[in-house]
């Protein structure tokens, strides 16, 4: 039986604009045709859309949407098409200019930072709102690196006066005990992601000097016990590795004038055998709780190199037993 076949134009009028949108020798284009499976022809500033009528709407309203963002000024990159043919794919109502101009912080180096999927939309919106904030899903899908940039620009506005990270040193095989070197010598490779995104928002003498001062403070979750946090952004990084006692008693920290993000991957837990994770516990007590919201990320929010979102797929279909993970709210 033969697939029905949509044929529909569209004009991007702008001369500029069109070649920005169609890509250096239609590279855009190209990258469209490949994910989508259509064909996309142009002349001038028209482009012939051809294929499967529902992939035939999409890309004219994917042309829609990124030709309104290069109105806006927003410099279009490939991975930026990726993203938006994944969030329009998911929801066709979504309106990109909501999402990608959502600019959360522009680091030292000039570099943009803003959500990049409906889900790190909705993580972002969520922090702003709440007190405690979970983010929840596999590596590359920006929940860390998203909190980081909140929690900056936080500081830089003076909404708080310090920055928390903290992180459990808990890794599949290693001791802290086996290690060389004094106790901070022996915590710091556990915490070296944490420093590698704080340095990649600002540069590394502005950075190392709140350190000094105490403005940021990175360290062991076990450095947390006894301690009341005030006026803090509070980040706790893979919190899958927490026991139940542990996150209970993280979530006490925190005082007047505090916020926490608490992100984890509930599918790489290296507690011992037996130890239920803190992350998925919390999901259970914590689910309606006034002020704390728990988000969930897929592979689909996946933001690093696309052959991470491959390798998410491929254990996500590898893996036998379901992993219980904290509801949504």
């Amino acid at each position: 039986m033969n697939k029905s076949i949509a044929r529909t134009k569209f004009a991007a009028d702008d001369p500029h604009l069109a070649n920005q949108l169609f890509g250096q020798q239609n590279r855009n284009l190209r990258q469209i045709e490949r994910l989508l499976g259509v064909r996309v022809g142009s002349k001038g500033t028209e482009l012939q859309i051809e294929g499967e009528p529902i992939q035939v709407q999409l890309v004219e309203r994917l042309m829609d949407e990124l030709l309104s963002l290069l109105k806006e000024g927003y410099p279009l990159y490939s991975t930026d098409i990726d993203y938006a043919i994944r969030i329009l794919s998911a929801d066709s109502r979504a309106r990109l200019k909501d999402i990608f101009l959502d600019t959360i912080f522009i680091s030292a180096r000039k570099k943009i930072i803003a959500p990049k999927s409906l889900a790190q939309k909705k993580y972002i919106d969520a922090i702003r709102q709440n007190d405690v904030v979970f983010g929840v899903g596999p590596a590359g899908t920006g929940k860390t690196y998203l909190a980081m940039a909140m929690a900056v620009s936080f500081l830089m506005k003076k909404e708080v006066s310090r920055i928390v990270l903290v992180r459990p040193a808990v890794e599949a095989g290693e001791k802290l005990g086996f290690l060389p070197g004094d106790v901070a010598e022996k915590v710091n490779p556990y915490l070296r992601p944490l420093y590698d995104a704080l340095f990649d928002m600002m540069d590394f003498e502005k950075g190392q000097a709140l350190i000094e001062k105490g403005v940021v403070e990175v360290a062991p979750l076990a450095f947390m016990r006894g301690r009341t946090l005030n006026d803090a952004f509070v980040i706790l990084d893979e919190a899958q590795n927490t026991t139940a006692e542990q996150m209970k008693m993280f979530l006490t920290r925190l005082g007047f004038g505090s916020r926490a993000v608490i992100t984890g991957d509930v599918t790489q837990i290296d507690l011992p055998a037996g130890r239920i994770s803190g992350l998925v516990q919390a999901g259970q007590i914590l689910k309606g709780v006034e002020g704390i919201c728990f988000n969930r990320f897929t592979d689909r929010d996946v933001v690093r190199h696309p052959i991470v979102q491959a390798i998410v797929q491929a254990y996500d279909r590898a893996q036998k037993k379901p992993v219980a993970e904290p509801a949504d709210n």
